[in-house]
């Protein structure tokens, strides 16, 4: 029989991975042309998960470097550690892991497939990461989490996978100059609004917590925005 600290961690375990995978059943619905192969999708989940043990142990790295050159709380040190410690690691890892698997597959032939893909790799980090949290911090993180950092993942996937797909497009079209700042801006975008993301949750106060309102306001409508329209003009590459 289980006993009730077996089940309360499974029923934190299952509140930790529902807001995931709602969302990653929104954006497979919005696949429109082409649906992709599950082994394919549960591949890039896979490689989301394993991207949150690299950009962990870059992060650990990165703070204690940081803390000896830094007073911890500074402005300077907040400001390198949520852009670049946080943001540029996580984001990075997951547009590593997001272009080995995909940019030379067959089945990467829709525009509307990168944000799928990116999406995928995503939330992979995001359910990981959010296990993580509610096992060590309880039920009340899982539902603060459930709408903000699970669906601020998605989002940042939504604006990887458009620039992604921009590139695809750009390298089909012979614009290879085009193509490189696409990849760029891949990376670019989404970890500015990561950074942005993090900063402002870090800043104990009015200012801050405002500010992190505005931001994954900002953040979370205009992905959500993004989604409709990329699903709607979603188009075959190769024609």
């Amino acid at each position: 029989m289980l006993t009730i600290f077996a089940l309360s961690r499974i029923i934190l375990i299952i509140a930790a991975i529902i807001p995931g995978f709602v969302l990653l059943r929104y954006i497979y619905r919005h696949d429109r042309l082409e649906k992709e192969p599950s082994k394919l999708l549960g591949k890039l989940f896979l490689l989301g998960i394993i991207s949150t043990i690299c950009a962990v142990f870059t992060e650990t790295i990165g703070s204690n470097v940081l803390g000896a050159v830094f007073y911890e709380g500074s402005f300077i040190y907040l400001l390198i550690e949520n852009f670049i410690v946080i943001a540029l690691s996580e984001e990075g890892f997951k547009y590593m892991v997001l272009s080995r698997a995909t940019w030379k597959n067959p089945n990467f032939n829709c525009t509307f497939d990168g944000v799928v893909y990116s999406v995928y790799v995503s939330l992979g980090f995001a359910v990981w990461e959010n296990i993580q949290y509610v096992l060590r911090y309880g039920f009340g993180n899982a539902l603060v989490r459930a709408v903000t950092a699970v669906p601020g993942h998605a989002c940042f996937g939504v604006l990887m996978g458009a620039f992604y797909a921009l590139a695809k497009k750009h390298e089909r079209d012979g614009n290879i100059e085009g193509m490189k700042n696409a990849k760029k801006l891949a990376v670019i975008v989404p970890v500015i609004a990561h950074g942005a993301y993090d900063f402002f949750a870090s800043i104990s106060s009015f200012v801050g917590s405002l500010g992190f309102i505005v931001v994954i306001a900002i953040i979370f409508l205009f992905s959500f925005k993004l989604v409709k329209g990329l699903s709607q003009s979603d188009e075959y590459i190769d024609q």
